[in-house]
């Protein structure tokens, strides 16, 4: 069966690219009937003047090939970035289930926050009193932060008001936070708050499979700890 050839009458239509491009996409054996013009062609070349076909095509695919090189590169970085943050991640769940007070609980939870992750500061807000102290616990009235913020969503990343910087930090901050709310049984505990400098380090898109984790176990023990 011989194939029906694409015919362009130059009189009745004016050439085009458009038609160029459409004909020589019906006939891909085009160039192997005039194989003496991939030779012959010649393009203009921003960098070397002008050039042929095969070398235009040796060109682009060199191209195609470093930009292959540089993804294959960035999803190494992130698989390893991801590894290390699975290995931390990991021993600190074992740290935590090794702490013997609340008191312990937070100062791992602080030092694998600012020392590890090497974040700024890290809050921990319960909605009952509790008779303990410490530098981590936010001892303002957070309530109105925690129904504003995670009322329908287990995690807020981004920027926060100045006012509620304030109840949770003690201080502004000009970079982003991280929410993550509390439960344990259905019943809402509070909230960690950790802030990064980096106005863009917590952002929406961000994937919370070990954070899902990370804030179950830390719930629980909280409950334990202190009998909420």
């Amino acid at each position: 069966m011989t194939r029906k050839q694409t015919i362009v009458n130059t009189d009745d239509l004016p050439l085009t690219d458009e038609l160029v491009a459409t004909f020589l996409q019906d006939n891909p054996d085009f160039f192997e009937r005039n194989s003496e013009l991939i030779t012959a062609l010649r393009l203009s070349d921003t960098y070397r003047g002008t050039v042929s076909l095969v070398e235009r095509q040796q060109q682009q695919l060199r191209q195609k090939v470093h930009s292959l090189e540089d993804e294959i590169t960035q999803l190494m970085s992130v698989a390893s970035h991801n590894e290390n943050l699975f290995m931390l991640y990991s021993d600190l769940y074992i740290r935590l289930i090794d702490c013997q007070s609340t008191e312990e609980l937070l100062d791992c939870l602080a030092q694998a926050t600012t020392k590890l992750l090497s974040l700024s500061a890290f809050k921990l807000w319960l909605v009952k009193d509790v008779d303990i102290k410490h530098d981590s616990l936010a001892t303002n009235d957070c309530l109105g932060v925690m129904q504003n913020r995670l009322t329908n969503n287990a995690y807020y990343f981004g920027r926060l008001q100045q006012s509620e910087q304030q109840l949770i930090f003690n201080q502004s901050n000009t970079g982003s936070v991280v929410l993550i709310k509390l439960v344990h049984e259905n019943q809402e505990l509070g909230f960690i708050a950790i802030s990064s400098e980096d106005a863009h380090h917590f952002d929406p898109r961000m994937d919370t499979l070990l954070l899902n984790q990370f804030k179950r176990l830390v719930a629980k023990l909280l409950q334990q700890q202190l009998s909420l």
